[in-house]
């Protein structure tokens, strides 16, 4: 059942309160670079009450949930919401405790995956699950505005842009249309893992998702501050299409 609150960040001056305090930056750094008014620099400091007040936790405990949440999803026992009430606790606004970052397959769904509410997940989906500029200022956004503690990078088996990327690495197949934005932004990955034992597909899945994390993590300024302030974990895994688990490994 989610909670709503009397008041939230609906002016750009809330707003601008919620990415200092998220993003850890200093209100007189941002009054030099022209981003904060004058007259909310001693309102800097103030904080609204989150819509979702369960919410509001750190990163490890974030991580703790998302895979009590996949363990529901796995078994069968999901929560049963009570849409009506979500809907009319975040018209005021939004808190997400995850920022997920997965591939657009119409098979992987993070919100079920994860037995997530409304305003729990906020989600950025394309074909491959890697890293673009969009992408980037999106998952930068759920953390320093909306303070989202964790992000997580999701894989998924039998990857459709993942095999592309392989048979345009492996054989020089070129894809029609504009496909081939994905299978060259995942070429690095695979090129990796080309000579590992085992699968390909497999193990370019799990490098692609250790790649991303790995850019994300030096993406400066916003990840980076958050990630030396302890207010933000960065973890990738892997969706198994058969059981719907979600293996964490990086």
């Amino acid at each position: 059942m989610c909670e709503s609150c009397d008041s939230s960040p609906t002016s750009s001056t809330e707003g601008r309160r919620r990415f200092l305090r998220f993003a850890g930056l200093g209100a007189g750094t941002l009054l030099l670079a022209g981003v904060l008014p004058n007259k909310a620099l001693l309102a800097a400091e103030k904080t609204a009450a989150p819509p979702k007040p369960q919410n509001a936790i750190n990163p490890d405990q974030a991580l703790q949930r998302l895979a009590k949440g996949n363990e529901r999803y796995v078994s069968g026992n999901s929560t049963t919401h009570d849409f009506k009430d979500e809907r009319e606790a975040l018209v005021s606004g939004q808190n997400p405790f995850v920022a997920v970052l997965s591939c657009s397959d119409s098979r992987i769904a993070p919100e079920y995956a994860f037995d997530t509410a409304r305003g729990d997940l906020f989600a950025i989906r394309v074909a491959g699950n890697f890293v673009t500029g969009e992408g980037l200022a999106s998952l930068e956004y759920a953390v320093a505005v909306l303070g989202a503690p964790l992000i997580l990078v999701l894989g998924h088996e039998s990857c459709g842009a993942i095999d592309a990327g392989i048979k345009a690495v492996k054989d020089g197949t070129v894809f029609p249309g504009h496909i081939p934005k994905l299978t060259d932004a995942l070429k690095s990955s695979i090129e990796k893992v080309l000579k590992q034992p085992g699968s390909l597909i497999e193990n370019a899945t799990a490098q692609n998702v250790r790649d991303t994390v790995e850019s994300l993590k030096k993406a400066t300024p916003l990840l980076t501050a958050a990630l030396e302030k302890g207010q933000l974990k960065i973890v990738g895994g892997v969706y198994r299409l058969a059981t719907g688990k979600v293996e964490i490994f990086a």
